[in-house]
């Protein structure tokens, strides 16, 4: 029994570790929906969020992309495409940024800020930059569990398997605060940016849980 208490704290403290992903991409192979990776901050409150990622699919129906959820809110930040446009959640209030071209078997690069001071989002897809929309001016507070790969309805859970993520998911990174458009191109470009210092990829904290494998990245 000690030593099945044991290997289980040592399993535990492993996600704790952060890890360097550089050149690694997140491989969602099949339809399930219970696979995910889940991604580990001690922060809980945010006045402002970027987040950035690279992601290639081959399905054009909605799938969750990136979901932060806390006690209070399911989507408290959430970034999600259905069909041609991209919805940016926050505190469960929702905007829609329209008529992207989000072609399959491409990678695309995606950020999306966003700030509770006048609650403005914005989206940036494969360098360029959308329109601001209103969305929520309120700040997100609370513990997050945040996933990649499905789509929270519930904190931690309430997975709907015609919205899971297949294909990859790479370069995950979360600021707590509305980056500037030098800095996104620069990450969109692979260049010199600040690491996101609520997730980043190059030490990255996080959990693997069903079938999604680290891969080497192929060229985008």
């Amino acid at each position: 029994m000690e030593k099945l208490v044991l290997s289980m704290l040592m399993l535990a403290a492993c996600y704790a570790i952060p890890r360097d992903l550089s050149g690694k991409v997140f491989v969602f192979p099949k339809a399930t929906s219970t696979d995910h990776v889940k991604l580990f901050t001690s922060k809980k409150e945010f006045d402002a969020v970027t987040v950035c990622l690279k992601f290639l699919t081959d399905l054009k129906r909605d799938i969750g992309l990136f979901s932060l959820a806390t006690d209070d809110y399911s989507n408290d930040f959430l970034l999600f495409r259905r069909d041609d446009m991209i919805e940016v959640h926050v505190r469960d209030v929702s905007t829609e940024f329209l008529s992207l071209p989000l072609t399959p078997n491409t990678w695309h690069s995606l950020c999306s800020t966003w700030h509770s001071d006048n609650g403005l989002a914005q989206l940036w897809l494969d360098g360029k930059p959308s329109i601001k929309r209103f969305v929520s001016g309120r700040t997100i507070t609370g513990k997050p569990i945040t996933i990649l790969g499905q789509e929270q309805d519930s904190y931690g859970g309430g997975f709907d398997a015609g919205q899971l993520f297949v294909g990859m998911i790479s370069q995950v990174h979360m600021w707590d605060y509305t980056l500037s458009p030098v800095e996104i191109k620069r990450y969109v470009n692979d260049g010199n940016f600040t690491s996101g210092n609520v997730f980043n990829w190059g030490a990255l904290e996080y959990e693997i849980l069903g079938k999604v494998i680290v891969d080497e990245e192929p060229d985008m």
